[in-house]
């Protein structure tokens, strides 16, 4: 059984789930685009006003420690199925506006990560990496995207 180590390496993978990690001038950072639901959420009748879509930007230190996120709801699925293909779609108005928090980070590279675990509440939605041990070892999830890591600890992740 293999323990989580104090900093999780995360693999970065263009044109996949974790395309919009690296390093930058200050330390690192992780970004996503993701939806999700409010902790304890149980769909039903009207779930689409509830599944919100996020673009999700956190910083960490060049040792991994958390500084600081910037998340920002662009809107509901809901919303989304109305005005799919739209340039004022959901989708596209939180594609850019992650794309102009990561072109303000100067000396910005995409690469691997590692990170320490790290928890953030907005609107009722837990955003971070968590950690825990099992029957079968340690892991670690980052939440709301649910990539999940374990060992070997090699930074790629399972769905």
């Amino acid at each position: 059984m293999a323990a989580v180590p104090h900093v999780v390496p995360i693999a970065y993978e263009p044109r996949h789930r974790t395309e919009s990690i690296g390093h930058y001038a200050d330390g690192q950072f992780l970004a996503s685009v993701t939806y999700a639901f409010p902790e304890g959420y149980r769909p039903d009748d009207g779930w689409e006003e509830h599944k919100r879509l996020y673009s999700v930007f956190h910083t960490f230190d060049a040792e991994g420690r958390y500084r600081d996120s910037e998340i920002w709801c662009a809107g509901t699925w809901a919303e989304q199925q109305r005005n799919p293909d739209g340039d004022d779609s959901v989708l596209a108005r939180a594609r850019a506006h992650l794309g102009k928090l990561l072109r303000s980070l100067p000396r910005r590279s995409y690469t691997d990560i590692a990170i320490r675990p790290f928890q953030v509440t907005v609107d009722g939605v837990l955003f971070g990496l968590v950690t825990g041990e099992d029957g079968e070892g340690g892991w670690a999830e980052l939440y709301p995207d649910r990539l999940g890591f374990a060992s070997p600890w090699d930074g790629r992740y399972d769905t």
